[in-house]
């Protein structure tokens, strides 16, 4: 069963049987809202949102970045399946899939993101939302709505953490500004 999260409620990734999760999926996915036209008709437009991932070690250092150019982690322990342009469709536009047994020991938190790389506000994004799905039976674990409106370009929109013997995961739902995952990584770094 699904937990709806809350901005700052943490969820651990323990499996209901015990044991950790060992391989997830973060999905996001979002439409974009339709704007006033000629003659007040309303009309569809695109937005290009991309999620990225961004690897930090305990202090605070990114390891390594996960992005629509850098598709799969420099130690194959995370994949991002590819780049929507759009966000046509139902469900995830764009997930990176994490096999959280295979990172490295020095990365002690992975951090989610989401940028319009087009440069249109989060005022003009509907129905935007993250969620951490369990790769083994394809669970739902948990969901953040990304609804928070305005004018910034990109939000911080979940991390997870090592959490002793396991992992957990916090969403965040910070706002900043940045086109880039590269623009973003310091209001990301604030999250840790």
């Amino acid at each position: 069963m699904s937990i709806s999260l809350n901005k700052g409620q943490t969820v651990s990734l323990t499996k209901k049987s015990g044991g950790a999760l060992s391989k997830v999926r973060m999905g996001l996915g979002w439409d974009a809202a339709k704007k006033k036209g000629f003659l007040g008709r309303m009309s569809e437009q695109s937005i290009d949102l991309d999620a990225s991932a961004l690897l930090f070690d305990a202090s605070g250092n990114v390891v390594d970045t996960i992005w629509y150019n850098q598709l799969v982690s420099k130690d194959g322990s995370i994949v991002h399946t590819g780049d929507n342009r759009t966000g046509a469709g139902d469900g995830d536009d764009e997930s990176i899939k994490v096999d959280l047994s295979a990172l490295p020991a020095n990365v002690q938190t992975v951090v989610f993101t989401v940028n319009s790389f087009t440069g249109q506000g989060f005022a003009q994004v509907e129905n935007a939302f993250c969620r951490l799905v369990d790769e083994a039976n394809e669970d739902e674990i948990a969901r953040y709505d990304l609804s928070a409106t305005g004018s910034h370009t990109a939000q911080i929109m979940a991390k997870v953490s090592r959490d002793g013997a396991g992992w957990s995961m916090t969403a965040i739902g910070g706002t900043a500004s940045g086109r880039t995952v590269a623009a973003i990584a310091p209001a990301a770094a604030q999250h840790l």
